[in-house]
């Protein structure tokens, strides 16, 4: 079992980050915030995937002031990410943001910084000191590696809040490198007690994004680190959210919708394993309940595998045996094999 690292817990909106809360899964939007009909349909198609908090982009006072209208028509916290101008934040603040992400790269004047920590405060909406390593300032530490730059300004950036008598932060150090943003976070994690949030940035499309983020993200977590994590993909935003609950199971760490267990296929496979797969995937989708199922082609793992699942299929010649909680229910031809599993697993959805 992964013992997690202790943080002091924070809330951002209805949601708890950090102590024993569970791993929060976070996404972003990838609308223009100011087409507030697109950004609000995208937010919901995020939540009826299970994303947990929404961040989106405020580019200018135009996006900020939306975000009121936003807040309006969706439920899922909402964390306005800032770049460049303090007052956007401000803004962003008065129209219900419940959590900021300031970027000491581009924000870094005290007196800036300390009108949005006073006016953060007032409302009790947390600060996430978000650190990229594409946009680390210029300082007297350029010498040092990387991750140990990243890590002094975050430092930096956690005490001036802290003088400012603010508690409420949550840290992230993210870097397209794996080993780099690894390095990083290991090296913060016992000198504060505020949640982390994880993540690979700029990861990039869908299959080398994914496959990048659960190394770095799966590392970490294995490591006990990480309070809330976004998969960041040149992709669909509802594609983060499935990897990020992927990792998160794949780990024991939540249930939060099915698994499915499917072999690769091979010569002993007598069925279109694939197709009657891919149709399985696409049903879970909508499926929200924790479930085991296998979709297996052949008797070598097929029986065992689909005895251990809550439903599933060991597949023979055009023929699929269903199992249900380990018991044979029905033996079906391979055209019914995929309405078969359906009516099972509805059964239990």
């Amino acid at each position: 079992m992964i013992k997690r690292r202790i943080s002091q817990p924070i809330r951002i909106g209805d949601i708890i980050i950090g102590g024993n809360a569970p791993i929060i899964v976070q996404s972003m939007t990838k609308t223009d915030t100011r087409n507030i009909t697109a950004t609000v349909k995208q937010i919901s198609q995020l939540q009826e995937y299970g994303c947990e908090i929404v961040r989106i982009a405020i580019p200018d006072m135009e996006a900020a002031q939306a975000l009121y209208k936003i807040k309006k028509k969706t439920k899922i916290p909402i964390i306005a990410d800032i770049h460049f101008d303090y007052r956007l934040a401000l803004e962003s603040l008065t129209n219900g943001a419940d959590g900021l992400r300031l970027n000491p790269g581009n924000i870094s004047n005290k007196e800036h910084i300390t009108a949005i920590v006073t006016s953060a405060r007032e409302r009790h909406v947390p600060i996430r000191i978000g650190i990229n390593a594409g946009s680390i300032p210029l300082d007297s530490s350029n010498k040092l590696p990387l991750p140990q730059r990243m890590v002094i300004i975050a430092l930096e950036q956690v005490h001036l809040l802290e003088n400012l008598d603010f508690n409420l932060i949550k840290v992230s150090l993210k870097a397209f490198d794996v080993e780099t943003t690894i390095d990083a976070y290991n090296l913060i994690a016992d000198k504060i007690p505020y949640p982390l949030h994880l993540g690979i940035t700029e990861a990039g499309p869908s299959v080398t994004g994914k496959i990048r983020s659960a190394v770095g993200i799966g590392i970490l977590l294995q490591h006990g680190i990480g309070d809330t994590i976004r998969v960041s993909l040149t992709s669909s935003p509802v594609e983060e959210v499935i990897t990020a609950y992927e990792i998160l199971k794949t780990l024991n760490l939540r249930e939060y919708g099915p698994t499915l267990v499917s072999c690769p296929t091979c010569g002993r496979c007598d069925v279109n394993l694939m197709e009657l797969t891919d149709k399985v995937q696409d049903k879970l989708h909508n499926i929200h309940k924790p479930l085991k199922i296998a979709v297996m082609g052949c008797v070598v793992n097929g029986p065992g595998e689909a005895k251990e699942a809550d439903v599933g299929v060991a597949c023979g010649k055009g023929k699929g045996v269903i199992f249900r909680k380990g018991k044979v229910v029905q033996t079906l031809e391979e055209k019914d094999i995929l309405q078969g599993l359906f009516d099972e697993i509805d059964s239990l959805a």
